[in-house]
């Protein structure tokens, strides 16, 4: 007991003095404390929106979801995950320029600059609060089990103390703390996550070994649609789907588009991506098929419990203790994201509308900061359902601002009014699907939710525009580059329905089928280092992009009144 207590202390004060080296100044401007002065560089930014997207959900939900399901989830999560640098390319770059040149510091402040709407940046701020804190819970959550197993303490009591831990070097901190504590706590959660795979496999005599005996006993695990037969075609669209639109609404992550010091250094990061998924999401998924050898009787949520319950009976105190480090590592490096860049939507888009002429200072963020995190604790306490379960329903819910996001970056003259329908409709739709008034059918409900935001936005965007006829649409440049198509088809060939129901033969004790996927992130790894380092630096305007019959059009409907005049909403910044 000891050697762990020593272990998660040595740890939780590096974190801490981490945060203190790095801390922002006192009295600091809100561009200081929440985008750290916007200097993120390239490994910097990598690190960080890496380590704020892995989080409890990564360490604690895929192992359960790996003991459930078997390798059938590993796609899902690694290449689906890894996907989303596409997103990252179609939303990233367009916001960092915009939010450079008009000094933006929030995703809300965003979309009130695109839609010239206080009011549809207030819904937006609303939307990205609601439905992110079921997620912040999940974190103290995850803490509770890890610390519960360990250490035999109360898991409401872990929660708390790993909470106060975060609150105390975010408040102090800003994004500056937040950034390298997320680059050690990185670095820490990558090494020990993918040694704890030897470490469960090694009482069995290695990890092809162990392998072999749980697809002796268990055969379902290694195929699809897995041991719980859930991830049938419609399910693995659906969240292939789901990653897509809703990784890029993370409001943690989307914010440090705003913080990166250039372009090259999105660019970098989009890079990078797809591989570094890959590999983070096959050790926990490993450690819970494994952990069948050892716990073969858990159920629902104790599944969760199953990387801690592994690495506890495998290993000495040491181990144990380092490798529950690296899981308290991925929470807290969501955590303190959350927490920081929530705040900043509280006490700049929601604060100066609830208390008129109160300015959004960094000093309103941090007194939020402690009231999410208390909030946090609170909703871990008694959690209504799996860690998969609740993050699906939260991520769904923050997917349905991807079209008000993309249609405001790429269309000329973006309707408020198809925003706003777009995302009450869709978070209403949810509402349904998760009362259960509604059976989604074979897919997920993000499947419908995406299909009505979409349509929405299009029926009241288009009955704006016949009205009048000004609204336009060009094609986006990067729609014009030949490696899109070939995302596309990565895309399609992820759906690989011809190796459905494939169980063997095993690769150094990973099914064939899913070794194929690390081939596709690979291939997509090359396809966004030819989109990144192909592109053209400066991106034309609507007008420069358009037939020369429309920029005609577009010149006389400026000059007829005042709503055609150029600077027009959602038009791109010189």
């Amino acid at each position: 007991m000891e050697t762990k207590l020593l272990v998660l202390g040595g740890y939780a004060l590096a974190v801490l003095a981490i945060g203190w080296l790095a801390r922002t100044r006192l009295g600091a401007t809100p561009a200081s404390y929440f985008l750290a002065d916007r200097r993120l560089g390239g490994w910097v930014l990598l690190a960080t929106m890496a380590a704020t997207n892995f989080s409890a959900f990564t360490v604690f939900g895929v192992s359960g979801a790996g003991y459930r399901d078997g390798w059938s989830f590993f796609p899902i999560m690694g290449f689906g995950t890894g996907f989303m640098a596409l997103s990252f390319w179609v939303i990233g770059r367009r916001a960092w320029s915009i939010g450079r040149a008009k000094g933006l510091i929030t995703p809300a402040e965003l979309v009130g600059h695109l839609y010239a709407s206080p009011a549809l940046a207030m819904l937006f701020s609303l939307a990205m609060i609601v439905f992110t804190l079921p997620y912040i819970a999940l974190q103290p959550l995850a803490a509770g089990y890890a610390l519960e197993e360990l250490l035999g303490i109360p898991a409401f009591t872990g929660a708390g103390i790993v909470t106060a831990l975060v609150v105390l070097y975010t408040l102090r901190g800003g994004l500056r703390a937040v950034a390298w504590t997320d680059l050690f706590q990185g670095v820490l959660f990558f090494g020990l996550l993918v040694a704890a795979v030897f470490v469960a496999a090694s009482p069995h005599g290695g990890f092809a070994a162990a392998s072999r005996e749980v697809l002796a006993r268990h055969p379902e695990l290694f195929g699809r649609p897995g041991a719980q037969g859930f991830y049938l075609p419609g399910i693995w669209f659906s969240y292939l789907a789901l990653w897509f639109f809703c990784d890029p609404m993370f409001p943690q992550l989307f914010q440090r588009f705003f913080a990166a010091r250039d372009e090259r250094a999105i660019g970098r990061m989009m890079v990078a991506y797809p591989l570094l998924c890959t590999g983070l999401f096959a050790a926990p998924v490993a450690v819970g098929v494994l952990g069948h050898l050892s716990f073969p009787d858990l159920t629902g949520k104790q599944a969760d419990r199953i990387l801690p319950l592994v690495l506890s009976a495998a290993a000495g105190d040491l181990f144990a203790a380092l490798v529950v480090a690296a899981g308290l590592a991925a929470l807290m490096s969501t955590l303190d994201s959350q927490l920081l860049t929530l705040s900043s939507l509280f006490s700049r888009d929601l604060l100066p509308r609830l208390w008129p002429g109160k300015t959004g200072g960094a000093l309103p963020g941090r007194l939020f900061v402690v009231g999410l995190a208390l909030a946090g604790w609170a909703l871990s306490c008694k959690p209504p359902a799996t860690i998969l379960e609740i993050a699906t329903a939260s991520f769904t819910g923050l997917a349905v601002l991807f079209p008000t996001v993309f249609f405001g970056l790429y269309v000329r003259r973006p309707s408020a009014g198809a925003a706003t329908a777009s995302i009450l409709t869709g978070e209403a739709a949810l509402l349904v699907f998760q009362a259960r008034w509604l059976d989604p059918g074979p897919v997920l409900p993000v499947v419908w939710v995406m299909a009505l935001s979409f349509a929405a936005y299009g029926g009241v965007w288009a009955m704006k525009g016949l009205r009048r006829r000004r609204a336009a649409w060009g094609i986006p440049p990067w729609l014009r580059t030949p490696w899109v198509p070939v995302q596309l088809a990565i895309f399609v060939l992820a759906h690989d329905f011809w190796a459905w129901g494939e169980v063997g033969p095993l690769v150094g004790g990973v099914p064939a089928w899913a070794a194929y996927f690390a081939g596709l992130s690979m291939l997509q790894t090359a396809a966004m280092g030819a989109m990144v380092h192909g592109r053209k630096k400066d991106v034309p305007t609507l007008q420069e992009r358009s037939p020369a019959w429309r920029r005609m059009f577009s010149i006389a409907a400026r000059a007829s009144g005042p709503e055609g005049s150029s600077g027009g909403r959602g038009s791109p910044p010189k």
